[in-house]
């Protein structure tokens, strides 16, 4: 049985993960680090919560000697890092928390699991030849796009966002983990994510609980912000992909091919809505336009020409299949 970090594992995408990685492999000890922050949830990881291949830790990335307990306790052979501060507004009015958690803790999980794995640059200790260290991260490193284009893994990166910024960061740090000592590494980025668990701040949650609370749902600008829409389970297909089969030392871009402008979004909530949970009058007429984000980046899209070809990945949902799953998922959520 080999024993292996994932972090980060009480948010949305890494409760997603976790359920599919213990279901779809049976040879891992899966040990799950969350700080628990307004984030996390432990109710997210309910039905993993004693499978005799899942142990549960609270603590923080930054903390170093809780990093190092853990690598020599379990005998950590791999991590999946999903760990981050990821809300955009929050990293605009405290933008510390970012680069500490984001940063900092990135480089506490490289820095102990290089000395725990290694013996010097370009060597591993013995039985530790296997080791790996993916870094999951998102396309928003990138910057922005015009209404033409893509983001491929070659895209130099332009961050606009403190968030970015620090996501940036965290990928060069892993990078020169690889280049400098050579560890084996790999970096996803991925597209905006929409699925069951995510935290009610974020768009989609955000849009359908508003809506039938009969709120007014906020739309920021103009709505016409373009994302990739990634559906969550898709995206960690392409990471478990990823950690087994990607290249030491690659990116891979994990997109759905779904680009969607905000306007559109809230809009086929509403419809959808209005089928499932109609009221007297459309949910539309509860979408409202506000002030914009601060450096609010016009359209994101990514090429996942690379993960599709060489490892076979791709993505089963469409958004309008995608989204219907997700407001099944929160109806009952909210109810």
């Amino acid at each position: 049985m080999k024993h292996i970090l994932v972090t980060g594992t009480a948010g949305f995408i890494g409760s997603n993960f976790i359920y599919h990685f213990i279901e779809n492999h049976t040879n891992y000890h899966l040990i799950s680090l969350d700080k628990l922050t307004y984030a996390g949830n432990l109710e997210n990881l309910k039905e993993v919560e004693n499978h005799p291949r899942h142990t549960f830790i609270k603590g923080d990335i930054c903390d170093r000697k809780l990093i190092e307990n853990i690598f020599s306790e379990y005998n950590i052979q791999g991590v999946l890092h999903f760990a981050a501060e990821s809300h955009v507004d929050n990293s605009i009015s405290n933008p510390g928390v970012f680069i500490e958690t984001n940063v900092n803790g990135t480089f506490t999980l490289l820095d102990v699991a290089y000395k725990h794995w290694m013996q010097k640059p370009f060597s591993y200790k013995q039985g530790f030849e296997n080791c790996r260290f993916l870094h999951v991260s998102t396309d928003e490193v990138y910057g922005t796009l015009g209404e033409t284009g893509l983001f491929t893994e070659t895209t130099p990166y332009a961050p606009n966002s403190p968030y970015s910024a620090s996501k940036a960061s965290s990928d060069m740090l892993v990078r020169s983990y690889h280049h400098t000592y050579g560890m084996n590494t790999v970096i996803t980025n991925c597209s905006n994510n929409y699925g069951p668990q995510q935290h009610d701040e974020k768009l989609i949650p955000t849009v359908i609980r508003k809506a039938i609370n009969g709120e007014t749902i906020p739309i920021y600008g103009d709505g016409k912000n373009i994302r990739d829409w990634l559906y969550v389970l898709d995206h960690c297909k392409g990471i478990d992909l990823a950690y087994h089969k990607g290249r030491s030392g690659e990116v891979y871009n994990i997109g759905g091919r779904n680009e969607r402008n905000n306007n559109y979004i809230a809009n086929k909530i509403c419809e959808i809505l209005d089928e499932l949970k109609p009221k007297e009058n459309s949910y539309k007429n509860l979408i409202n336009y506000v002030e914009d984000r601060a450096g609010h980046d016009r359209r994101y899209a990514i090429d996942a020409t690379k993960i599709e070809t060489e490892l076979s990945w791709k993505a089963d949902e469409n958004f309008e299949s995608g989204i219907i799953k997700t407001i099944q998922w929160y109806l009952e959520k909210y109810s």
